[in-house]
């Protein structure tokens, strides 16, 4: 049913925007001057939503249509790192309101002086996956660092991984009660005295993989255990299908290791300022829209390249 609301729902979008094309023909065949601005705007506005429909036709893999999991993890670097993980967190919450999704943070871990060690954010809304997915990597940040008292320039770094969420449907991913350590522990973030005093965070060890996910963000230790579970699917999934793409890169003779040195974008703000994705060759001179999120050039550069999506 889901399925069927959605793509009545996508049959709905392309029906509203037929009819303001023909709309805007019939205007323009009036020869009207005084229309002439409209109609400007109403072009600029449909080549922008063509735009838009376009990159979501090529938006077909598995999980394209869904939400997503992002979890920013800070690298070395002490605090610089931390603090760059924090931005990092703001820039896409920025981008989530801009593009109009749900994103509600499940779990965060503070850094000892400033920033965060981690967060998982959950990204709700329709091919909120399709696009995220272009983000996963590690991102690059060069700038004079204000935790310096000689304010030299450092180099911080923080990892970007992008999940898929498992529907409650979807039977690909099934774990086995008897497999999972639960530990339920008080919450050593801020959240008021509810949170503070009672033991509502929860741990989830799942022991064939030795995957642990921690949630500590709600005050119920019943929504807590509930976004572990999805988040701990959503990473068994992940590791499901890196397995198939190895494999398959490795019958096509085409096998690469996967490090952590390989960023896949850089943030510079100092000497200069420029926002570059090394893998589409995309930047922007504009450092701060894009910390502001404006990110939808580097991810359509990433989905209409054949390269990374093939």
């Amino acid at each position: 049913m889901k399925r069927v609301a959605d793509l009545s729902s996508e049959i709905e979008g392309w029906t509203k925007l037929r009819k303001r094309i023909n709309d805007a023909l019939e205007l323009a065949e009036m020869g009207d001057e005084s229309l002439r601005d409209d109609l400007t705007r109403e072009t600029e506005n449909l080549e922008k939503e063509m735009g838009q429909r376009e990159l979501q036709v090529m938006l077909s893999r598995p999980y394209d249509r869904g939400n997503a999991f992002i979890t920013i993890t800070s690298g070395a670097g002490g605090t610089d790192s931390q603090d760059w993980a924090e931005m990092l967190e703001r820039m896409y919450l920025r981008w989530a309101e801009r593009s109009h999704f749900g994103a509600e943070i499940i779990d965060r871990a503070e850094g000892e002086e400033a920033g965060i060690k981690s967060v998982t954010i959950a990204v709700t809304g329709n091919y909120a996956y399709g696009y995220l997915r272009a983000e996963k990597g590690v991102h690059r940040l060069v700038r004079l660092s204000p935790f310096d008292s000689a304010h030299r320039r450092h180099t911080s770094f923080a990892q970007v991984e992008v999940l898929p969420e498992v529907a409650e449907d979807d039977n690909s991913i099934i774990i086995n009660p008897d497999e999972l350590r639960i530990d339920i522990f008080r919450s050593s973030g801020a959240g008021g005295q509810n949170v503070q005093k009672n033991a509502t965070a929860v741990r989830l060890l799942h022991i064939p993989t030795g995957i642990i996910v921690t949630c500590q963000n709600e005050r119920s230790q019943m929504q807590n255990r509930e976004n572990a579970m999805r988040v701990l699917k959503a990473r068994l999934l992940a590791i499901a299908q890196d397995q198939k793409e190895k494999e398959l890169a490795e019958l096509r003779g085409e096998f690469k290791k996967i490090e952590w040195g390989s960023q896949i974008r850089s943030y510079v703000l100092h000497p200069y300022q420029m926002v570059k994705d090394h893998r589409t060759e995309y930047e922007v001179g504009n450092t701060q829209s894009v910390l502001d999120g404006e990110l939808d050039g580097f991810i359509e550069a990433f989905l209409r390249s054949p390269e990374l999506n093939s």
